[in-house]
């Protein structure tokens, strides 16, 4: 399965990945413009070998690139088979092309998708709701399901342009999110979302314009699954507030810390059986069936809904509860050795509570946590610090990035 995004090299890298791939002696199915959910749904319900989603998700218009998923859309990363395959490029580009050569067909798997995407929820409240698609791919999509559905909608930059120009297709970054807000509260919505380019993230907007963090959604997004699933295992990032796990639990389900990355989060929840898992970066990971586990954007906008449904009360309501703790968000800094700045820190607090290495270093005292995690691609550290006081978390926050600017000099 061949899916791509609307950016001006998509055509191109997929007229090189046909001939690459037909001249093994694969076939593809084509299915054209689409999310990178809809091709992980094509994989699993055209029972194909793989598939390639032809984007560069949230980055701006000059990136591009594959991702790249086997069947079930298990996905295919560097410790999973990505560094075999370009090992193999190599040599496959001085063979003579295989006899027959593969074939390309076109697929339309849009209607399918939707009914999958409906099946995620039986809530259907005729809500207001703002919705920005920052000219990505959750249109494709999301004009069909709306047809469906008894909302009101706000629609912001539904047209698929790979040049962005409204604004990057990242709503990790707060700046992203200044026109949703501004149309949930000018059109007094009753939440907002908004997707990154290829649809697999979704950040939402509470009634009141304020960002709600993806920690927070995880654990409300898990209710509805646990009344379903009753006792079933929920994975969280392990960057999440602690009020993630307890309402978790509070909500009669199992939550189990992760570390960060789709391709960790997947296999981690086909090995433990998790039915819902979630990342502070907006993906959202389902158990769509015993074989497809798979992050899509639009599934937790259903979520939402599902949700909304359910509780009859404002989204400001239902996560103010979760507002437990004071967090630093993720603070970002370069230094010079990595490693050696968390094997100091981690020698600096050996009174803590729990210590562990799940991903980077994280300390765990009963008052307050900190995580620091090394960049796989570039000598920066990440630091995420939450207390139960405020005071404590910025005095603690500031300690550590004193040293983290120590360790850049």
């Amino acid at each position: 399965m061949v899916g791509r995004d609307a950016r001006p090299s998509s055509p191109e890298l997929f007229d090189a990945l046909v001939r690459g791939v037909t001249d093994e002696g694969v076939d593809i199915a084509d299915i054209g413009l689409s999310s990178t959910p809809m091709v992980y749904f094509a994989v699993e319900t055209l029972a194909a070998a793989g598939g390639v989603m032809i984007t560069a998700s949230h980055n701006p218009t000059e990136y591009n690139g594959f991702k790249v998923c086997r069947e079930h859309a298990i996905p295919i990363g560097i410790a999973s088979g990505l560094a075999e395959i370009e090992a193999l490029s190599g040599t496959c580009a001085t063979e003579a092309p295989a006899e027959p050569r593969g074939r390309v067909r076109r697929a339309d798997i849009l209607e399918p998708y939707v009914e999958h995407l409906l099946a995620v929820g039986s809530g259907r409240p005729a809500l207001h709701v703002a919705i920005d698609v920052g000219n990505g791919m959750a249109g494709i999509a999301l004009e069909r399901l709306l047809e469906r559905l008894p909302l009101r909608v706000e629609r912001l930059y539904f047209e698929p342009d790979g040049r962005f120009p409204n604004h990057e297709a990242d709503p990790l970054k707060s700046e992203n999110l200044t026109d949703l807000i501004e149309a949930v509260k000018k059109s007094g919505a009753h939440f907002g979302v908004a997707f990154d380019g290829d649809a697999d993230r979704a950040i939402f907007v509470d009634d009141r314009g304020e960002i709600v963090s993806s920690d927070l959604m995880t654990a409300l997004l898990a209710r509805p699954r646990l009344r379903r699933s009753p006792g079933g295992l929920v994975l969280f990032d392990l960057r999440s507030s602690r009020s993630t796990p307890e309402a978790i639990e509070e909500a009669g389900g199992r939550a189990e810390m992760s570390r960060v990355g789709h391709s960790f989060v997947k296999a981690t929840m086909r090995e433990r059986d998790a039915i819902f898992a979630g990342e502070l970066s907006g993906h959202f990971y389902f158990r769509f069936s015993p074989t497809l586990v798979a992050d899509d954007g639009i599934a937790a906008f259903m979520a939402l809904l599902d949700v909304m449904a359910e509780e009859a009360r404002p989204l400001s309501e239902l996560i103010a509860p979760l507002r437990r703790y004071h967090a630093s968000g993720e603070i970002s800094r370069r230094v010079k050795d990595p490693e050696r700045l968390l094997s100091e820190i981690e020698a600096d607090h050996g009174d803590a509570s729990d210590i562990s290495h799940l991903d980077g270093l994280l300390v765990q005292y009963p008052e307050w946590w900190f995580n620091l995690r090394p960049s796989n691609t570039e000598p920066v550290v990440r630091l995420n610090v939450e207390a139960r006081t405020r005071e404590q978390m910025e005095r603690e926050r500031d300690r550590l990035l004193a040293r983290m600017e120590h360790a850049a000099r």
